[in-house]
């Protein structure tokens, strides 16, 4: 900093010696504007610092050890329909994350009756919580309702694409239905989600409701809704999957 000063020095000290008569006010100019231009060129530095670390801080990273978001992003299976929320799958993930060492905060975006349409409209909320993993679990109410299996595929792609620019792990939860609408709509529809996990190299969970599905003792009378106990065995089932991708994440690690 001092020879960088005493550059601008002799320059200043040039030209106020040709414009200005007295020498002892020339050396004053010269050395108070040195002095302005040098604190200001280490303001606008500071500046630049300042804005560097706001923008590193305002994108979807965190430092390792903080607390991490995952979002729960369903349907009523998600939501937990018929039972308290304290009894769905998300509550019951954050306890157990929580005592396996892991710093997340779970957020339960179930949302009953939701089709892959509805989701991708809900998509930029999703992302204002800024999570660093979405458990991604629709598709069900679109084949339960024989809707086009081509415009869902294209509805989660669109989902874990945006998200992925995002810098947003995904792990998606595949389903089935009974073969309602004919033997080759339940395989087109089960294949998608095996497709899009391949497509786009994220984590799969093959079958959401595995262990839990067609078990009257383990779902409420619709037949479709696990209970409070068929949600601790989707939790049992489901958890290797989840804590795979969550070890591979620099935060929520104590």
């Amino acid at each position: 900093m001092a020879s960088v000063q005493s550059i601008e020095v002799r320059r200043f000290m040039r030209y106020t010696s040709k414009n200005f008569p007295s020498p002892i006010f020339s050396r004053s100019i010269g050395y108070c504007m040195v002095l302005r231009f040098t604190r200001l060129r280490l303001v606008l530095g500071s500046l630049f610092i300042l804005s560097a670390i706001y923008f590193l801080t305002s994108q979807n990273t965190a430092l390792p050890g903080e607390e991490g978001v995952i979002v729960a992003f369903g349907d009523s299976l998600t939501a937990g329909y018929g039972i308290s929320s304290d009894e769905a799958y998300p509550a019951l993930l954050a306890k157990k994350l929580n005592a396996a060492g892991y710093r997340y905060r779970v957020i339960n975006a179930g949302v009953s009756g939701e089709t892959t349409a509805g989701g991708l409209r809900r998509l930029d909320w999703i992302l204002k919580n800024r999570p660093d993993i979405v458990i991604l679990e629709l598709g069900a109410n679109d084949g339960l309702r024989g809707l086009d299996l081509g415009e869902m595929k294209k509805n989660l792609a669109k989902m874990i694409s945006r998200f992925q620019e995002e810098g947003v792990r995904v792990v998606l939860a595949g389903m089935k239905i009974p073969p309602n609408y004919g033997k080759a709509y339940t395989q087109e529809f089960e294949n998608t989600y095996v497709e899009l996990a391949e497509k786009y190299g994220i984590a799969l969970i093959p079958f959401f409701l595995e262990g839990v599905a067609s078990k009257p003792f383990l779902n409420q009378r619709d037949g479709l809704h696990p209970t409070a106990k068929g949600y601790q065995i989707i939790l049992d089932h489901i958890w290797p999957v989840i804590e795979e991708v969550v070890q591979s994440e620099p935060v929520g690690i104590k």
